[in-house]
């Protein structure tokens, strides 16, 4: 029996976490002088509802509260209840001088008038056909969000991801999800195998079932790609799902035929032991070996390049080449692909530009891209033209769900120059190959000893192994560049060798801090005070602060909270609590997932601008775009104050400071701290201890992604043993 039970109206929401439901409300309780304060669990509240908690009072710091063993929530039937429940924001459309319209007009019938009649809201002023159509969606979507939630609480799973489950799933997503709840792994963004199997468990589906077996294949070959392997040996895949189910291996067995013969997955019969891809990354693997060799066997774009012609180039640009940047303009024109790699310093943009001077001087149409935003502006900055993202330049459309350019839509152009390549993953390595002309040339740039592609494949790596395809291996630093403490440090580091701290360059440092809380405090006190004092840079836009890991003291996660908290503090203005994080206005965020129709990709950076709490939106700014979030999708995005060195592929900043710590053991390696180390443009500080840095500079990554890119290239090409890699020194 509870000792007592309360009854009033939501006054206030101090907290409300829709992830796991806790709550800290403020009520109105007839009879009590004062607000009493209740906490407890519930799937949603919002404010001018009516609660009953049953629990009993107890006193902590925070002063007297009532803990609500349960709490159940009803609709306001007061005048002041509802026009206070719809001003909150819960019906996209209606804010405060809306709620108090429609109140006035339809007094307490208005929740039954909105529900059952809303065409009679048109009677209030200002209310149109378009607002009209905004009020009926919303509330029609959270009255199917709030049973969602319900549902997914009473089973013990987070109603975060409510929105998003029902956007996808429509009314039906009880009954979808009762049926069959490991699909939420499978269809959802953020919802693991772990998380979907807890959810059956609850429904009651048997340990045993035939779908909880196939949902941990499919499941185990997902986690095999996230780690960047393309396909895995069979024993490798059964043995991780008897891992994730404890189901005896002939289970595993017949659940790997299901999926084979229902065709979501592909047994690769040419490796010992066989290799189990899903059906998507075999085909990426297999057709773009086949359409890049196709494509290598056809003409150049343009006539080979004499030692005129270069030198013409050289005084247009007002520079005189290096002998292997010569050369590497001369073999451009030779064949339809190359390959450029190399460290910094070594003059690839100079080679490209050269290579955009030596086409477009012969009338050719050139087309510049890179695989994220912030690489295509840093290469149209540095040649003056146009750069795209692959994502634009291929026109993605959201309603087609891919790309419009490919076999039958073939992009135009002549030469086609994608940047960063170390960056391309299997499948959009494979959707812009697809899409090139027959009679187009390509070359690739990138550096390939920084960290592989995040998604599955190691193109860039691939394709030079596999040695079918000319490759310009750049590795002479320029005088110029030389002179950079950032540059030496970096190719110091690339040798296996410890880089020179004394005495300390202008532009690199290292500041020695041995304890991990010392190394926490170090950094705040740097980026918000010491490197803008000294250096004149915007703590909040132009330093990053790159870690190895996203989780431990040391991680992305508590740097960002130590962060937020010093560069953009709470001052009472409007802020959302998701998934552990409070965003407000001015804070740095970081897109985790590709959303197409919102065209913001995984790894852009933006700000926050606004959240607007009555229209439950969180409105961020990307690279000069404004893009709103629905309460309900806020789940793609993080804080950035400090991101992973994984993360920060691809993108340049001012400044950029490194923790180094053996917290971080697992991920102390030589081509990690090279990346990060790479993204510093001014200024790179390194704050940590020296055995950490030793660490990571002796240690270099052995672990091979399971791909069959090259051999598959050099199969259909019938010629293994050709191609050409040059070197330099």
């Amino acid at each position: 029996m509870f000792d007592e039970t309360l009854t009033g109206s939501i006054e206030r929401i101090t907290f409300h976490n829709p992830d796991n439901g806790f709550c800290v409300l403020k009520v109105a309780v007839q009879g009590r002088p004062e607000l009493a304060t209740i906490i407890g669990t519930s799937a949603t509240v919002n404010a001018g509802e009516i609660v009953q908690a049953d629990g009993n009072w107890i006193t902590d710091h925070r002063g007297l509260q009532f803990k609500a063993k349960s709490l159940r929530c009803l609709p306001p039937h007061s005048r002041e209840g509802i026009e206070r429940f719809l001003a909150s924001g819960m019906v996209k459309g209606i804010g405060p001088e809306y709620a108090k319209r429609i109140v006035a007009a339809f007094g307490e019938r208005t929740l039954e008038v909105i529900d059952r009649s809303p065409a009679f809201l048109r009677e209030v002023k200002g209310i149109g056909d378009k607002r009209l159509s905004l009020i009926r969606q919303s509330w029609v979507e959270q009255k199917g969000v709030r049973d969602l939630m319900i549902f997914l609480q009473a089973h013990g799973m987070g109603g975060a991801r409510a929105l998003r489950i029902h956007r996808t799933y429509g009314d039906q997503a009880i009954s979808l999800i009762r049926a069959n709840p490991y699909r939420l792994a499978t269809d959802i963004w953020g919802v693991g195998f772990s998380t979907a199997d807890e959810l059956a468990k609850r429904l009651g589906m048997a340990p045993d079932a035939p779908e909880r077996a196939r949902a941990a294949l499919l499941h185990a070959l997902r986690e095999f790609g996230n780690d960047g392997h393309v396909g895995q040996p069979e024993d490798a895949v059964l043995d991780r799902v008897v891992e994730l189910t404890a189901i005896p291996t002939l289970r595993a067995r017949d659940a790997l035929e299901a999926e084979r013969l229902a065709g979501t997955i592909v047994r690769e019969t040419k490796f010992t032991p066989p290799w189990l891809y899903l059906k998507s990354l075999y085909l990426a693997e297999s057709n773009l070996a086949q359409k890049l060799a196709d494509f290598l066997q056809g003409k150049p774009a343009i006539s080979p390049a004499t030692p005129e012609t270069i030198a013409s180039v050289e005084k247009q640009m007002g520079i005189e080449l290096a002998p292997e940047q010569r050369d590497a303009l001369s073999q451009c024109t030779r064949g339809k692909a190359l390959i450029i790699t190399g460290g910094p310093g070594v003059g690839k943009t100079t080679l490209v530009r050269g290579i955009v001077e030596l086409f477009t001087r012969a009338g050719k149409k050139v087309e510049l891209c890179a695989p994220t935003g912030r690489a295509a502006k840093r290469l149209q900055e540095t040649t003056g033209r146009e750069a795209r993202t692959l994502h634009r330049l291929l026109e993605f459309d959201p309603h087609l769900g891919g790309f419009r350019r490919d076999p039958s839509n073939p992009l135009e152009g002549d030469l086609f120059l994608a940047d960063e390549a170390s960056m391309l993953d299997l499948q959009l390595a494979w959707n812009f190959i697809r899409a090139l002309p027959d009679n187009a040339s390509l070359v690739l740039v990138g550096d390939v000893d920084q960290l592989p592609s995040v998604g599955p494949g190691r193109v860039l790596a691939d394709l030079i192994n596999s040695r079918v395809l000319p490759v310009v291996r750049l590795t002479r630093v320029f005088r110029q560049a030389a002179e950079s403490g950032i540059v030496r440090a970096a190719h110091e580091i690339l040798q296996g060798n410890m880089p020179t701290l004394d005495p300390p360059a202008p532009d690199f440092f290292f500041v020695q801090t041995d304890e991990a809380p010392a190394i926490v405090d170090r950094i705040v006190a740097l980026v918000s005070d010491r490197i803008p004092k000294r250096f004149g840079f915007n703590p909040l836009t132009d330093i990053q602060v790159l870690s190895p890991m996203n989780r431990t003291e040391l991680g992305v996660t508590n740097l960002n909270s130590r962060l937020q908290a010093a560069l953009n503090p709470d001052k009472g203005q409007p802020s959302l609590e998701r998934f552990g994080q409070s965003f407000r206005a001015g804070d740095r965020v970081l897109q985790t997932a590709n959303d197409y129709k919102k065209h913001v990709f995984n790894g852009d950076l933006g700000r926050i601008e606004e959240i607007n709490v009555e229209e439950r939106l969180l409105r961020a700014r990307f690279d000069g775009k404004l893009v709103d979030y629905d309460f309900g999708e806020v789940d793609e995005l993080q804080l950035a104050y400090a991101t992973s060195i994984h993360k920060s592929q691809g993108s340049e900043y001012p400044a950029v400071v490194i923790p180094l710590h053996t917290q971080h053991f697992l991920m102390l390696e030589r081509n990690l701290l090279y990346t990060g180390l790479t993204r510093g443009k001014k200024l790179v500080c390194l704050v940590g201890s020296r055995r950490a840095l030793n660490l990571a500079v002796g240690r270099t990554d052995d672990r091979q992604r399971c791909t069959a890119l090259g051999m598959r290239l050099r199969e259909a090409l019938k010629r293994p043993d050709e191609g050409c890699t040059l070197e330099y020194d």
